[in-house]
């Protein structure tokens, strides 16, 4: 039996550099955006997040709207890594459990494609603070295109773009 944690792979963004690519979600030029990153781990796609106060809404409470776009957000990354493909929300579903505070040092948002039928795809995600309590979580529907449609219209880059390449590692360790 083994009892290793499941290796991690950093994700990279490789729409960083299209132009007119500003996702509040996941732009690393969106001075507003969330810049969440991701690493996949496992079957799950996590991102550890750090809350700012601007987007609080009562007292320091990080904004339900913008957990809500953190849970939409790793969806839309779960898509991509796992099923190789992108999509768009059909629903989301969200439950509050606990105050999720912008002063937490770190936040983790963990999500897992629980299921894809035909062109649906079925997403539970989770919010963390950073004791580890769960905050947040949400089952989503993401309507699923298929690959062609989705490098046509959506600009999905091919999938290995998505991590970084040896070489590179390489080239950068050696400057």
């Amino acid at each position: 039996m083994n009892t290793s944690p499941p290796k991690q792979r950093k994700i990279n963004n490789p729409y960083a550099d299209l132009e007119g690519y500003n996702c509040f979600g996941c732009s690393p030029n969106n001075n507003h955006g969330l810049k969440m990153e991701f690493i996949e781990e496992g079957e799950f796609l996590i991102s550890n997040w750090k809350p700012v106060e601007y987007f609080s809404g009562y007292k320091k409470i990080l904004h339900g709207g913008i957990q809500a776009t953190l849970l939409d957000e790793i969806a839309s990354w779960a898509v991509l890594i796992k099923l190789k493909t992108a999509g768009v929300t059909a629903n989301l579903n969200v439950k509050y459990k606990n105050p999720v505070y912008t002063t937490e040092p770190v936040i983790l948002i963990k999500a897992r494609i629980e299921k894809h039928i035909k062109r649906l795809a079925f997403i539970q995600v989770q919010l963390f603070n950073s004791k580890g309590e769960l905050c947040t979580e949400g089952d989503i529907k993401y309507f699923i295109f298929p690959e062609k449609v989705a490098k046509k219209k959506l600009h999905m880059p091919d999938y290995n773009e998505f991590f970084e390449k040896k070489d590179k590692d390489v080239k950068r360790d050696r400057a």
